[in-house]
């Protein structure tokens, strides 16, 4: 059972493989087969629903034991829950870019740095919202991360099987940095349009594809890294023949939400490196190829250092043991390219170190070889290691929100 909502309509002909389980059948027709008519939109979406809610279900239980645990925790230490998670470092800024727009870059560190969706939707929801500005983005988020783990979902569903899609979705839930899902931050909003646009490439939907790239665009500029992918993949399927106007126009569709912005904050600076600029000069964050990086990997090692700090080398290291594992399983290139290009992004720029880990929560395709070993392990094993890994993100999250001092 494919997980996604199976919209016939927006394939140009031929099956598409994908790196699939069974690259002979997809959607119950095989190859040669006349497709058969698509179901009513309302007997998809039940069919998805009920494929994918074990994903949901799980997902929403660890993020749940996280969030309850982050409220006592600082409860006991006089901390409004509402305020660690909804106004915490960029949680404020996308508060503030909702509530009074964009600045004019006045000074260096413009709040122009961030992207314009979420906040967007925060301003627009909210009126509409009984929960005010901060209880809606919050909300938004919480939202956005179900869509997200639901779209992990139907990508590990469609390449390995049914438990490897729900491990992959709870498994996202319970990185060390899972907390920031739960936030007023744009990582899970950010997900939810990568996964799914990714999925929509390994199921053949190109404007799907393009359409849901545009919105992760103009979510964050990590955007960067899935834009090309869905160009490159766009161009194959001309080059094939499986289409022609739909993989064109999803083609032209990807890089606008992206570029979009970055023009209009280049017309709005009156300079056409405006975005580059207050990232290099206001917010201190350049791309080195990752000599920064290096620098602060050394520093950490070489000295005494917070939980933080290691945890964060042990992210980066395991990120790039996890995308060899990628290669060698044969990963479809479309998953192996984000990945690749969001590593790259991460570890070769400068600046904020701390974040870093963070960062890398959209890279969720490194999971997928932990999810297939998990999926093979018994269920006895599978629950004691899930047991652990809740108790430990759980720590962590309020680790992250209240002892540690930085944006997490």
């Amino acid at each position: 059972m494919e997980s996604g909502l199976d919209v016939a309509a927006d394939r140009d002909g031929g099956v598409q493989d994908g790196g699939g389980r069974d690259g002979r059948v997809r959607d119950g027709a095989a190859i040669g087969d006349e497709p058969a008519p698509a179901a009513p939109l309302a007997t998809r979406l039940r069919r998805a629903v009920l494929a994918a809610w074990p994903a949901l279900v799980g997902y929403a239980a660890v993020r749940a034991v996280g969030l309850v645990t982050l409220a006592v925790w600082g409860d006991a230490r006089d901390a409004s829950f509402a305020r660690l998670i909804g106004i915490r470092a960029d949680a404020g800024w996308y508060l503030g870019i909702a509530e009074h727009g964009y600045d004019h870059a006045e000074k260096m560190q413009s709040n122009m740095a961030f992207f314009p969706l979420y906040p967007l939707l925060v301003r627009y929801v909210e009126p509409l919202s009984p929960f005010g500005l901060r209880g809606t983005a919050i909300v938004l988020a919480w939202a956005a991360s179900l869509a997200a783990a639901w779209g992990l979902f139907a990508v590990g569903n469609h390449l390995h099987g049914r438990r490897t899609g729900v491990l992959l979705a709870v498994v996202w839930g319970l990185v060390p940095h899972a907390i920031v899902e739960s936030m007023a931050y744009t990582e899970s909003l950010f997900t939810a349009f990568a996964a799914w646009s990714l999925y929509a490439l390994l199921t053949g939907r190109w404007l799907t594809a393009g359409t849901l790239c545009l919105l992760a665009g103009a979510t964050r500029p990590t955007a960067n890294a899935l834009i090309p992918v869905v160009m490159l993949a766009a161009l194959i399927a001309v080059f094939r023949r499986q289409g022609l106007w739909r993989p064109l126009l999803g083609l032209l569709l990807a890089p606008l939400g992206w570029a979009g912005y970055i023009g209009w904050v280049g017309w709005r600076t009156g300079r056409v490196d405006g975005w580059l600029r207050i990232q290099s000069e206001g917010w201190r964050s350049t791309f080195d190829g990752g000599v920064g990086t290096l620098r602060n990997i050394g520093e950490t090692l070489d000295n005494p250092s917070t939980l933080q700090w290691y945890l964060i080398v042990a992210v980066l290291v395991t990120s790039l043991v996890l995308f060899a594992l990628c290669v060698v399983d044969r990963q479809p290139w479309q998953l192996l390219t984000y990945s690749a290009l969001l590593l790259l992004t991460t570890i070769g720029a400068d600046g904020y170190f701390n974040s870093k880990a963070r960062f890398l929560l959209p890279a969720f395709a490194l999971l997928v070889p932990v999810a297939r070993a998990l999926a093979a392990a018994t269920t006895a094993r599978l629950v004691i290691i899930l047991v652990g890994m809740t108790a430990f993100s759980a720590y962590f999250g309020g680790y992250l929100l209240l002892v540690w001092e930085y944006s997490p």
